[in-house]
């Protein structure tokens, strides 16, 4: 019996994990990049909010209360790295063989 979906033999419906590796540095550095990036972006539109909204103060003052935290809270998040996943790992278990309980004819001679 070969290998099936999966990569499991004889069941390819349950797949096993082989490794427990996190991602890799470079995949986490761009997670990372990205978020930061998104939360820089949205200050922007906030200051831009606040120029259009100056004759409504407390709308103006609104939007700038919320971007000055932006900056912040974009350098927590992308110096963080992510946490650690609570998941239950499939391995293979391997089935434990028993020698035969049965008795043997003994030939002397």
């Amino acid at each position: 019996m070969g290998l099936t979906g999966g990569g499991v033999v004889g069941n390819p419906d349950h797949a096993v994990l082989i490794t427990e590796a996190a991602p890799s540095f470079e995949e986490q550095h761009a997670a990372r990049k990205r978020k930061y990036a998104i939360m820089m972006g949205a200050r922007i539109p906030c200051l831009v909010l606040a120029m259009v909204f100056y004759q409504t103060w407390w709308l103006a003052l609104g939007f700038l209360l919320l971007s000055v935290p932006l900056p912040w809270m974009a350098v927590l998040i992308a110096n963080d790295r992510p946490p650690r996943k609570a998941e239950k790992v499939s391995r293979h278990e391997r089935r434990h063989r028993a020698l035969e309980a049965r008795g043997h004819q003994v030939i002397e001679g």
